[in-house]
Formats: C-alpha cells, structure tokens, sequence
C-alpha cells in the first residue's frame, strides 16, 4: 500500500491520511535541523507497517529539504538502526543505541 505523506507545518507533523485515522510524526523545526518527537500510529493501523512506511517518507523528505536530524523518538531511532542508510542525516555526535 502506497500513502501519500503531509507535512503539517501547522500542527508541525508528518502525518498520513488513512480513512478517518490519522498516524503521525511529531516534529521540532530549527534552523536547519529537524527534532522528530513522537510517533503514533492508531491502534487500528498497528502492526501493518504504517508506522515504518510513515518514517521511511518522512526520513525522504529530510533528505530532500537537506535537514539535520536529531531523532528523539525511540520508534524513529529503531528505524535508523535497522535501516543504517538513514545515519547520515542523523546529527553528528548523537548515538543511535
């Protein structure tokens, strides 16, 4: 299944429309870095890759805006470490465990 990503400036999050849920990425934007917060994927969703496929984009877009990320969530930290092609957007210095 293939979504459509937002980025929800206003609400500062990533998100997906999906029927009437709405699995999101929370976001702090500062200069040129990006702080991802907080995942939440509606139970309904969980466990169909929802949550993979919404990191997997937003992670895309960081790229193409040329962002530094400083991944605070712990869903998007596992997705970095298992999927090691995303370090290098992640900020210097900080450790992915």
């Amino acid at each position: 299944m293939s979504y459509q990503l937002i980025d929800n400036e206003e609400l500062k999050q990533y998100e997906f429309h999906i029927d009437e849920f709405i699995p999101r990425i929370e976001y702090i934007k500062a200069q040129n870095q990006i702080f991802l917060t907080h995942t939440e994927i509606p139970n309904f969703l969980a466990g169909k890759g929802v949550g993979a496929e919404l990191v997997k984009q937003a992670l895309e877009d960081i790229k193409q805006k040329d962002l530094t990320l400083v991944p605070l969530c712990p869903f998007v930290a596992l997705y970095i470490k298992r999927h090691q092609k995303w370090r290098k957007l992640v900020l210097k210095g900080v450790i992915i465990s």
